[in-house]
């Protein structure tokens, strides 16, 4: 794409721009600010939409017992079993096993406490998620 090219389309973005290469006049790649383009908007929008269900379908199986609150909360993170596993400092396999809501209601709170760090909330938020959706 050549700099002249580049989309300065309404998009996500709400006023600020963000960098793109392009082709500048010397045939040599360029950063050149663009405000975004429609399609960028609704990629991101359907995106975002499908990370939302997936949040709340996590929420609904920790209601009817099907998951713990670890995997809500891991979720709503943006998080997956290994990225949590990195970050408390916990093996995969056990953050698998922890996603389980009986074995995550044994948990002592050394552990809890490890995840709650990771997620940056309190060890009591970390067994509660809400009611209603987000």
């Amino acid at each position: 794409m050549k700099a002249k090219e580049v989309p300065q389309e309404i998009s996500m973005l709400e006023g600020h721009q963000r960098a793109c290469y392009a082709l500048g006049e010397d045939g040599r790649y360029t950063v050149v600010p663009s405000t975004g383009w429609e399609v960028e908007k609704i990629v991101n929008a359907v995106a975002v939409d499908e990370i939302r269900a997936t949040i709340e379908s996590a929420r609904q199986r920790v209601l009817r017992g099907e998951a713990s609150a670890l995997e809500f909360h891991m979720l709503r993170c943006h998080m997956t079993p290994a990225m949590l596993a990195a970050n408390a400092g916990i093996c995969k396999w056990r953050v698998r096993r922890h996603l389980r809501p009986d074995i995550f209601a044994g948990l002592r709170a050394a552990i809890l406490a490890r995840y709650a760090d990771a997620l940056r909330m309190n060890p009591e938020e970390l067994k509660q998620v809400p009611g209603t959706a987000l």
